[in-house]
């Protein structure tokens, strides 16, 4: 039976859609799918490769198909008092992005224009990196600085012990290094408006995905600073969403979520109230603050009652608010709740 012209680009789009989690079998899934035999799966697939569309490599039997970008945008620029991140954007990135829905043509320039000012006021770099890529189901943009690293960076000029204290900072947001002239607020509202955010710096790399942050070190070292963004073209979110789920009208960005696996250093379990003030330093100047319990089984009781008790009864008006823990985690919290509610 003869496809339609409609039926045949059903089936390309659909492999194009669903590339990168099947890479190795995108050809069998197509089949079962489809109703199809190999060799007509396999036509489609030389038809996109033709198209540069896709890249084929290995044999016939091991076969892996990459993705390909519809459009590549790469320079690199001299960091100096000059460059400008909204005029690069509005002169070479924004003609790339004709056809783009105007929310991720929203958030592109958000991220795009908070991420590149930093490396230009923050990196003590020479020259930044921008790529931009543009995939059938993804735009991704990349900025790289070759400077002195964003968690060394914030870990000297916050007199912190170490990059990953540095880390956990950053992520609560609310965080610079030049106060005078910046909030601190973009990279933390950056990172929730893409699908996917990370920073990489020399061995360490931050990412946040689906509201979830992670820390992973890697043997692999990354000299200055890569940031990488990923939104799908189709997604719905918003800047304004981003803002208003983070900020109240009157009182501005006023409500964080910090991961409480980053305090942790290594396989250490979250025991101690120096663990506990750690996750708390500058949570002050929040009204809300969601402490996100994922990846953590257990917490010590020292560490719950200098969160829950001791700092809580410090400021009265924060909302702590504890989310993701297990039934030992939260039974803990109750236990230290309700017994300080009793105690006042």
């Amino acid at each position: 039976m003869s496809l339609s012209e409609k039926q045949r680009s059903e089936i390309m789009d659909w492999i194009l859609d669903n590339i990168r989690a099947h890479p190795n079998d995108i050809a069998s899934l197509a089949q079962s799918r489809y109703h199809l035999s190999r060799i007509t799966i396999n036509k489609y697939l030389q038809k996109l490769i033709a198209e540069k569309k896709l890249q084929g490599e290995g044999n016939t039997r091991n076969r892996t198909y990459i993705l390909l970008p519809a459009a590549v945008f790469e320079k690199t620029y001299a960091i100096t008092q000059d460059l400008a991140e909204d005029r690069v954007w509005r002169n070479d990135i924004l003609p790339l992005m004709t056809g783009q829905n105007e929310n991720i043509l929203r958030i592109c320039e958000f991220g795009f224009s908070e991420i590149l000012n930093n490396a230009i006021d923050h990196s003590e770099g020479k020259t930044v990196t921008v790529k931009i890529e543009l995939f059938p189901d993804q735009v991704a943009v990349l900025i790289r600085d070759d400077g002195i690293g964003i968690f060394n960076k914030i870990a000297k000029e916050y007199h912190l012990d170490d990059p990953y204290t540095a880390i956990l900072e950053l992520s609560k947001g609310k965080l610079t290094t030049q106060p005078e002239n910046h909030t601190g607020e973009g990279i933390f509202f950056t990172s929730r408006m893409f699908d996917r955010f990370s920073i990489l710096s020399h061995k360490l790399t931050f990412g946040s995905a689906e509201k979830v942050d992670t820390l992973i070190e890697d043997d692999k070292e990354i000299e200055g600073t890569l940031v990488v963004m990923q939104i799908s073209p189709s997604s719905a979110r918003t800047t304004r969403q981003v803002f208003d789920e983070y900020s109240e009208v009157d009182r501005g960005f006023d409500k964080t979520v910090v991961p409480v696996s980053l305090v942790k250093y290594g396989n250490e379990n979250l025991v101690s109230r120096s663990q506990a003030k750690r996750m708390l330093s500058r949570l002050e100047k929040f009204k809300v603050v969601m402490l996100d319990f994922v990846e953590i089984n257990e917490i010590g009781r020292a560490f719950a009652d200098e969160t829950f008790r001791v700092f809580a009864n410090a400021h009265p008006t924060m909302k702590l608010i504890p989310i993701n823990t297990t039934d030992s985690v939260k039974n803990l919290i109750d236990e230290i709740v309700k017994n300080n509610a009793s105690e006042n």
